[in-house]
């Protein structure tokens, strides 16, 4: 799945892939995507003027990176959510060069990684005049990195992806089902939504903002 501003590659990674996989762009930002059932992918759309929205761009990718922590300590995962100040520190530390292209090849403020700023939770939005659309996912499981970089012509950026990002998998020794996370997952965000119109409009019965959650 490629990035808004990846849609002019998209007939040349159609043809590098021949078939092997349905390639489709998305209207998020970021990079491109390996879907699969290694991956559980989150979208929220947010009406103008939701409290998620108030302190701006990074602001909002703040809350949806912390519902995100908060799904992994359910399951014993340690991450952490990278502020813009802990961004600086990590990026030099990780020791291997970014891949610009692919979502998972670089570190955006508030995305969730490892203690050694392995990335595991990667964050993009789309923002118009009516809303806001917020999308995350979670490498549940070891993506097929050389399928990616094959079809984006960048077969060796293969092995670079593989060192920067970590799986919930690895991280908990055992694998976790796309279905129970993401029951998680949008129990924390239906009750974090709710909770934060209610407070803001001094009313119990908040108006939800829309909310989807797709097992790879």
């Amino acid at each position: 799945m490629l990035g808004c501003s990846q849609r002019l590659l998209l007939e040349t990674a159609q043809q590098r892939l021949e078939g092997r996989v349905e390639l489709l762009g998305r209207e998020s930002g970021g990079g491109a995507v390996l879907t699969g059932p290694w991956l559980v992918g989150v979208s929220v759309v947010l009406p103008p003027g939701h409290p998620w929205l108030a302190g701006g761009l990074l602001e909002s990718y703040r809350h949806l990176g912390q519902l995100h922590l908060a799904a992994l300590a359910a399951f014993g995962i340690p991450a952490f959510a990278l502020s813009p100040q802990e961004l600086a520190r990590v990026q030099p530390a990780i020791g291997v060069r970014s891949v610009d292209w692919a979502c998972f090849g670089s570190l955006s403020p508030w995305e969730v990684v490892n203690a050694q700023g392995r990335k595991l939770v990667g964050l993009a939005q789309r923002r118009r005049q009516t809303g806001v659309l917020l999308v995350a996912g979670t490498l549940l499981d070891v993506p097929d990195w050389p399928l990616l970089c094959g079809a984006m012509g960048q077969p060796l950026d293969a092995p670079i992806l593989r060192q920067r990002t970590v799986s919930c998998a690895e991280l908990a020794q055992q694998r976790i089902s796309a279905e129970q996370f993401a029951g998680v997952l949008m129990q924390g965000l239906e009750y974090s939504l709710a909770c934060m119109l209610a407070t803001q409009r001094g009313a119990p019965r908040a108006r939800r903002a829309g909310s989807s959650l797709s097992p790879g």
